[in-house]
């Protein structure tokens, strides 16, 4: 791996909330963790549990990268002492071996581990719960920004054997498939007779996030015949290998199969394609964490969350298959169905790879939103972008007053103005859509909560 050089914050003009962020990041020197001394009994520097989506490649890659930028030598990455375990080992520069495992046994393993002690971090494939966060309420807030880390976006895949002509389907359609009610392909307007299902473990975040988007809200729940996978390679290959399987996985493991186009309540139907992911839009998107106990964390922990946010830890995000967050202009198609505002933003503008999004029933950016404002601000600034070239336009769900939705999606984009303008920023225009094009049905609050959004537009 290359070495990147090291990341230092500017902390002078950057808006309070930005401050914070700075703050936690850069406590901690890039040489300090490397500078303590290793264990002498090679006890590991960093313990990671929880998501095999994060733990199978992504998480010891960072750590490899971490490994790497601290200046320690001979960095390698190796098989652990049971299946879905690996080690990652380095030299120090007094030749002492410094040692990192990480268990990928299923996201809410990697928060028991984090309350009995056992990691410095847990992995986790979809957001903390209710439940883990009062349970590890004694290590602090595990919501707060300096204990909540978003490393990366994924997208959960809809796969199917690549000889398929199946195009896209419903989240209501897939939700009866997984259900097991449609029980053959010529019910969803194909061949092949009976479908056979497949499915991540109960302990998985991918599973998490597909009963969690998929299966509860249509009040469904697996069928007790589907085939269940610890492991997401195993899966993927078993689907692109079966002409009547389909199955659901992280996207870098679509591999050999092919993946479905997705749609939710009134959205067009979406492929997960790398733009639609990275902002979230497409309805199977999902976010991937780091949890770490805000209180004192260690060292090593603290440096391995500042290399997962930094420009070199999001290439190695990008280059293991999953989305970084690297904001880039891209050109949006246009279509029949967009408002005329709209359509003439796609028609002469590019809209960056990021939406903001807000904390559950508040009007405050969530922790993520935190993060994407310095790094809108970045790509502002190195473009040449900053003065009179931005256009927010804010989204949100139906009320029963239309001018309401309206006001209240101008109200959301004009909370992100206030961040964005802290940094410099002036605007070309800011505009409230309301409930139009929304990206998830407005039937449940997951769904409501994803059409509350703000898209960022630049001439």
């Amino acid at each position: 791996m290359s070495r990147a050089k090291p990341l230092h914050a500017r902390l002078s003009g950057i808006p309070a909330r930005s401050l914070l962020i700075a703050l936690f990041c850069s406590s901690l020197p890039w040489s300090t963790a490397a500078s303590q001394s290793a264990p002498a009994d090679q006890t590991p520097v960093l313990r990671i549990q929880g998501s095999n989506t994060i733990g199978a490649e992504l998480g010891p890659a960072l750590v490899a990268g971490l490994f790497e930028q601290q200046g320690l030598r001979e960095v390698r990455i190796e098989d652990g002492g049971a299946p879905n375990e690996r080690r990652v080992l380095g030299l120090d520069a007094q030749g002492r071996q410094v040692l990192a495992e990480i268990s990928a046994h299923g996201s809410s393993t990697g928060f028991a581990a984090l309350l009995e002690g056992r990691a410095d971090l847990a992995a986790s494939s979809r957001p903390i719960k209710d439940s883990e966060v009062a349970a590890l309420a004694a290590l602090g807030d595990l919501r707060s920004l300096a204990a909540e880390q978003v490393i990366a976006i994924d997208g959960l895949a809809v796969i199917l054997h690549p000889d398929n002509p199946l195009r896209a389907l419903s989240l209501e359609q897939l939700a009866r498939v997984f259900a097991g009610e449609v029980k053959t392909w010529e019910e969803l307007g194909g061949r092949g007779g009976a479908i056979h299902l497949y499915a991540r473990d109960a302990q998985s975040g991918t599973f998490d996030t597909f009963n969690e988007l998929v299966l509860k809200p249509q009040g469904k729940t697996l069928a007790a015949g589907a085939r269940r996978f610890e492991s997401s390679t195993e899966l993927s290959a078993s689907v692109s290998q079966d002409p009547v399987g389909i199955g659901f996985i992280g996207l870098p493991y679509v591999r050999k199969a092919k993946a479905l186009a997705v749609s939710a309540g009134e959205s067009r139907p979406m492929p997960p394609e790398l733009g639609l992911v990275a902002t979230e839009d497409y309805p199977l998107s999902r976010r991937l964490f780091l949890y770490n106990q805000p209180q004192q964390p260690s060292a090593w922990t603290k440096a391995l969350v500042e290399f997962a946010h930094s420009p070199r830890g999001q290439e190695v995000v990008a280059q293991n298959g999953f989305v970084a967050q690297q904001v880039q202009a891209v050109q949006v198609d246009p279509h029949a169905s967009m408002p005329p505002s709209y359509l003439q933003l796609a028609r002469e503008a590019q809209r960056l790879s990021v939406n903001f999004r807000f904390q559950e029933g508040s009007a405050l950016l969530d922790n993520k939103a935190l993060r994407d404002v310095e790094r809108v601000l970045a790509y502002l600034r190195k473009h040449g972008k900053l003065e009179n070239s931005v256009v927010l336009v804010g989204f949100g769900d139906p009320k029963q007053d239309a001018e309401r939705s309206t006001l209240l999606s101008k109200l959301r984009a004009m909370a992100v103005r206030r961040e964005l303008a802290r940094g410099g920023a002036t605007f070309r225009e800011i505009v409230g859509l309301g409930d139009a094009l929304p990206v998830a049905a407005n039937t449940g609050e997951e769904g409501r909560i994803k059409n509350r959004r703000v898209e960022v537009w630049v001439y």
